[in-house]
């Protein structure tokens, strides 16, 4: 079988060095060929990919991490200054927002209910590991095992909410309100 040469495309342009394109053909395996070499290249395909890959991001990085495009993701879940009372007053607050599903749940607009639980037990969830995290270990089991039980009784009404099952999300509704007036009992 004759060997098959790359075909080398080079620009003739006299002004600089031009780059030299190399378009190699791919071997067959079945005939024992070993692929050539690109020949005036100095870097691999990982490295030139990289740096195709750094020069869009760059190139692009507005229209990628624009404002506009940021607005559509919260990233805001990790309060790491948050100090314990802010921690402390932010339950509060949280929980009376997780509460007022209570009139969505009524009107049976099951979509909006989990809407809003979803963002109210997310913040909630940030106040309370950090409430707990702030306690003398002594009394962080029994705060762990409230902890869990209302969000567990949270991603349940989220569910049953998503199956319109209403006894089930009434249900759930009440766990959450005696898990969070624990909670803030204890705090």
């Amino acid at each position: 079988m004759a060997l098959k040469t790359p075909l080398i495309l080079q620009p003739n342009l006299s002004c600089y060095y031009p780059p030299t394109f190399t378009c190699c053909i791919k071997p067959s395996f079945a005939s024992g060929e070993m692929p050539q070499k690109v020949i005036g290249s100095n870097f691999s395909r990982r490295i030139g990919g990289m740096a195709a890959m750094g020069s869009v991001l760059l190139a692009g990085s507005e229209a990628i991490f624009g404002r506009q495009v940021a607005v559509g993701f919260e990233l805001n879940m990790v309060a790491p200054d948050r100090t314990f009372e802010e921690a402390k007053s932010g339950i509060r607050e949280h929980g009376r927002d997780l509460l007022q599903i209570k009139s969505l749940i009524e009107a049976e607009s099951w979509r909006e209910a989990q809407q809003l639980l979803r963002k109210n037990s997310s913040y909630l969830k940030q106040d309370i590991y950090t409430i707990i995290q702030g306690k003398p270990g002594s009394e962080r089991p029994q705060l762990r095992k409230l902890y869990s039980d209302l969000f567990n009784n949270a991603t349940r009404l989220d569910y049953a909410a998503r199956d319109k099952d209403a006894s089930r999300v009434w249900q759930c509704y009440e766990n959450i309100v005696v898990a969070l007036n624990d909670i803030l009992s204890r705090i």
